[in-house]
């Protein structure tokens, strides 16, 4: 399945994408997106962390909810969708809400990148935590609801960030807990609609737009400078 990326890419670099070993949290609309592009890079090990399972309201956005996954696992759904795109792909999937109590249930030794785009505070700033105490590379993925325009997502250090209340909420957490390290973060320039539900908003185009390019950002990143 790799033939037109071999076009572009030589042996080395080809070989460096196919023995990653990836962490994705959060397999829903950024995440899923996410997963489905790498999976696509030829990445051979992915272990996917997810406790929810598709509903109706998945529909509308996110790339791995069909009307025939409706109450199926969401983990359990992207090892399926990967496997019919590359058979020889192993995914682990832990269906599991990542907190405090399990968290170092994961083996974070083994991988080379964690993709966080799970929706749960908490579990961002541990998994910022357990980066730096691994040195495992991180990116994680900020807010996209209530947002209607792709092109105004960037990457960039969470120190830099400014319109994302979720970047707010976690820059402080990071002063409280005294880490001042460069995290970098898919995020974006465009103000959040204001509406009058505690549920977010979305379309398919924002969230699945960051999801590709945060694998973009990993893929990037690991054919120029490595694990």
């Amino acid at each position: 399945m790799l033939e037109r990326l071999e076009l572009i890419l030589d042996k080395t670099q080809i070989d460096k994408i196919c023995n990653l070993n990836i962490l994705i949290v959060g397999v829903g609309g950024v995440g899923g997106a996410c997963f489905e592009a790498l999976v696509r890079l030829g990445i051979k090990n992915i272990t996917v962390i997810d406790k929810d399972e598709f509903d109706i309201t998945n529909l509308n956005r996110q790339i791995l909810s069909t009307m025939d996954n409706i109450g199926h696992k969401k983990v359990l759904e992207a090892c399926l969708r990967a496997k019919s795109i590359n058979p020889d792909i192993c995914v682990e999937s832990l269906d599991m809400f990542l907190n405090e109590a399990n968290i170092d249930e994961i083996n974070f030794m083994k991988y080379d990148y964690i993709v966080d785009c799970c929706d749960t505070m908490t579990t961002k700033l541990l998994l910022i935590q357990k980066s730096i105490e691994y040195n495992v590379k991180i990116i994680s993925s900020m807010g996209t609801g209530n947002r209607l325009d792709p092109t105004k997502l960037e990457i960039s250090d969470i120190w830099k960030t400014s319109y994302d209340p979720v970047a707010k909420v976690m820059r402080k957490m990071l002063r409280d807990n005294n880490i001042k390290s460069k995290i970098p973060v898919l995020c974006s320039l465009e103000q959040p609609i204001k509406i009058n539900s505690r549920k977010p908003g979305s379309t398919s185009l924002v969230p699945n737009v960051a999801g590709f390019y945060i694998a973009s950002y990993v893929f990037n990143d690991i054919i120029k400078n490595g694990k």
